[in-house]
């Protein structure tokens, strides 16, 4: 679409005329304007802001570490440091109320990242970084030693808080079976 000015005597600013590119994939060609580029999904916009933090902490390293020489000590070292940001209460082990869910009165346990958030954060920032080009088998965020402190972390803030992680299994689902004969009824003798 272009827009040009009727005459370039009315208005002075205009010396060439000027292209607007309106067209947008998907787009209905009736109404240009209307349409708008998709928004990212929640997901999208948190991956991409755990990504930046991750960058940023890199860069923030001494010495500075590249991407390429990231490794997963690294990022336990990076989880680690973001446990100061935490808000949840995780009782050490000489806390009278290490293991109580709800604990009566307040007391001096550091608060840490809760083990659901770091979970969810290393699945961001693993699929963030292969869509960066990072190869699969070469992702820092799913080395072993990461998976293992995940799991030592939920372990432990399972007991501290008196909290279970189980996964809740799926019943299976139970089959009508229409040709089965009805129990046999008790008889008295």
């Amino acid at each position: 679409m272009e827009l040009v000015p009727e005459s370039s005597s009315s208005n002075p600013n205009f010396d060439t005329p000027i292209t607007i590119n309106t067209h947008i994939i998907g787009a209905s060609s009736s109404s240009p304007m209307s349409a708008s580029p998709p928004t990212p999904s929640r997901y999208e916009n948190q991956k991409r802001r755990d990504w930046n933090t991750f960058c940023q902490y890199l860069r923030n390293h001494r010495p500075p570490l590249s991407l390429t020489m990231c490794s997963g000590a690294h990022v336990l070292e990076f989880l680690r440091y973001l446990d100061q940001f935490g808000k949840t209460k995780v009782h050490n082990q000489n806390c009278p109320f290490f293991g109580l869910p709800n604990p009566p009165a307040p007391c001096p346990c550091p608060l840490r990242q809760a083990w659901g958030s770091l979970d969810a954060l290393i699945g961001r920032l693993r699929a963030a970084f292969e869509e960066h080009g990072g190869r699969p088998e070469a992702n820092p965020f799913g080395a072993r030693a990461v998976r293992l402190y995940l799991r030592e972390v939920r372990d432990f803030q399972a007991k501290a808080r008196g909290v279970s992680y189980e996964k809740k299994r799926k019943r299976p689902k139970q089959k009508p079976n229409n040709n089965a004969l009805p129990p046999p009824a008790a008889t008295t003798g």
